[in-house]
C-alpha cells in the first residue's frame, strides 16, 4: 500500500521523492510556497541521521511515510524534512529552500527582513518563515498544519552534489528548481 500526497508516492526512495517535491506547494497553517530545493537521504548513506540507526532525535525519520521529520541543526535551526519509504527503513527528504507565495507578510514578521529572496532560502530559513518547530515533528503531513499541492506544471529540475555535509558529499541527491532565485545556493551546471 502506498502513501500518496500530492500526486507523489511518498513509500517510494528519498532521491525519487525529493526530485518529485520540486514544484509542489508546501503550506503551514496556510503560510508557504513552491519547493524548490530539497535534498535526499537513506539510511544506507552515511550523511543520513538515519545510518546508525534509530534514537530518541531522529526516530520520526523512520516512518511513518509522509510524515514530518524535524530536527535542530548546530543548536540554532530547525529543518523540515519528509519522511519516505516503508515505516522502520529511515529515509527522508530536506526541505531546502521554498519559493515564498503565500502568507509573505508573516513571513517577513518571522525573518526579520523584506527581500522575498531570502526569506525561506536555506532549510533555517524555511522553518523560521513557516514558524515549523521541534512540535511538528511526527506530524502527518496529509492533515494541518500542512498542506502539500500538487505541482501547477511541468517542472525543469536540476540535480548535483547535496552541501553542508562531510560525508558522501559526491552523491547527486541535491535536487533544485532550475533558474530558481531562491535557492538556498546556485547549482553549478
Amino acid at each position: 500500500m502506498s502513501t500518496l500526497l500530492a500526486g507523489i508516492d511518498f513509500d517510494a526512495p528519498s532521491e525519487e521523492v525529493a526530485r518529485l517535491l520540486i514544484g509542489v506547494t508546501l503550506l503551514v497553517d496556510g503560510i508557504g510556497g513552491r519547493i524548490v530545493e530539497t535534498e535526499a537521504y537513506d539510511r544506507e548513506d552515511p550523511a543520513s541521521h538515519a545510518f546508525s540507526g534509530p534514537t530518541a532525535r531522529n526516530a520520526s525519520m523512520f516512518g511513518p511515510a509522509a510524515h514530518a521529520y524535524v530536527y535542530r541543526s548546530y543548536g540554532i535551526h530547525w529543518c523540515l524534512n519528509f519522511v519516505c519509504r516503508e515505516a522502520g527503513h529511515g529515509a527522508g527528504v530536506l526541505i531546502r529552500a521554498i519559493e515564498p507565495v503565500q502568507g509573505l507578510d508573516a513571513m517577513r514578521a518571522r525573518r526579520g527582513l523584506m527581500d522575498a529572496r531570502l526569506l525561506c532560502s536555506g532549510p533555517g530559513r524555511v522553518c523560521q518563515a513557516l514558524a515549523v518547530t521541534r512540535e511538528h515533528n511526527g506530524l502527518s503531513l496529509a492533515a494541518p498544519p500542512f498542506e502539500l499541492l500538487p505541482r501547477a506544471g511541468d517542472v525543469d529540475v536540476v540535480a548535483g552534489p547535496r552541501i553542508g555535509i562531510s560525508k558522501a558529499m559526491d552523491v547527486p541527491w541535491r535536487f533544485g528548481l532550475r533558474g530558481s532565485p531562491h535557492l538556498s545556493k546556485p547549482f553549478r551546471t
